[in-house]
């Protein structure tokens, strides 16, 4: 696949992680307080649960990223709401079945991108075209074992 195009796309925060995130933790705070411990340690696991949902929640949603887009040497950029075009490489990535696709960027300042491309919020011709480029990238072995564990 020489001659394989670029891919881009706009990236907006995935609506389903925030919910899951949300049904999660409300299960966990929902067993908590059925459980038999002290009504303080209940207060404490539940602010901890609420605060590590938010903090997640937070880290997930990547709510500087415009727009991201592959070039065809695998060079990838990044463009951010202040209309910065960034390079990144690809330091991660974790396909999960059809319809999901995680990309772990490492920006320039030791910063990441952590996008997830999911139906509720990227079409399925780009994760179809993503997942055959990760796949290429990934029979390659050109994803450095240095950059460290998949997503």
């Amino acid at each position: 696949m020489t001659s394989a195009p670029a891919i881009g796309f706009e990236y907006r925060p995935s609506r389903w992680l925030g919910r899951l995130l949300l049904l999660v933790s409300l299960i966990a705070v929902l067993a908590t307080w059925m459980s038999a411990v002290p009504w303080v340690a209940k207060l404490i696991v539940t602010v901890g649960v609420l605060l590590a949902c938010w903090r997640t929640r937070m880290r997930f949603s990547d709510r500087w990223v415009q727009a991201a887009g592959c070039a065809r040497d695998g060079g990838w950029n990044v463009r951010m709401r202040s209309g910065d075009d960034i390079q990144a490489t690809l330091a991660s990535f974790r396909v999960i079945g059809e319809k999901i696709v995680w990309l772990l960027l490492s920006l320039l300042g030791r910063r990441h991108a952590l996008l997830l491309l999911a139906p509720d919020n990227s079409d399925a011709d780009i994760r179809r075209r993503l997942r055959m480029r990760l796949a290429q990238i990934e029979a390659s072995g050109t994803l450095a074992a240095e950059r460290g564990p998949t997503v």
